[in-house]
């Protein structure tokens, strides 16, 4: 049964990861990945907040690994960090790979501290 709950968030992750990234992106005119940054930094917050509240397992297999799973995108990452390197902007590179190892890592401390400080 988890992998019908899995299927389910993903259902809804992919299309929420596709539209932010195309709504975050359009308002930036530039060649730096926004929109993924931003997708992959609301998955981490939502995987922390279900880390620090300790869900159960149908829960987390729906929301952590369905809709997170397909909302955050390590491969568009790389994708992305590739093709900003081949294009010779080693700058934008660099800065895309560490802000999204930062801004990942601090989203995911930032959701299990929230979840746990309101559950107590």
């Amino acid at each position: 049964m988890n992998w019908l709950l899995v299927a389910l968030g993903a259902a809804v992750g992919a299309p929420l990861r596709y539209l932010t990234d195309r709504a975050v992106q359009a308002r930036h005119d530039a060649v730096f990945p926004w929109g993924t940054l931003t997708v992959n930094a609301m998955g981490c917050l939502v995987l922390g907040v279900l880390a620090g509240a300790s869900v159960t397992s149908q829960t987390f297999a729906l929301l952590g690994t369905g809709l997170c799973g397909a909302l955050s995108t390590y491969s568009t990452f790389s994708y992305e960090t590739l093709r900003l390197f081949e294009s010779g902007r080693q700058w934008h590179m660099a800065a895309n790979v560490g802000l999204s190892v930062l801004v990942g890592l601090g989203s995911l401390v930032l959701g299990v501290e929230s979840a746990r400080a309101l559950t107590g």
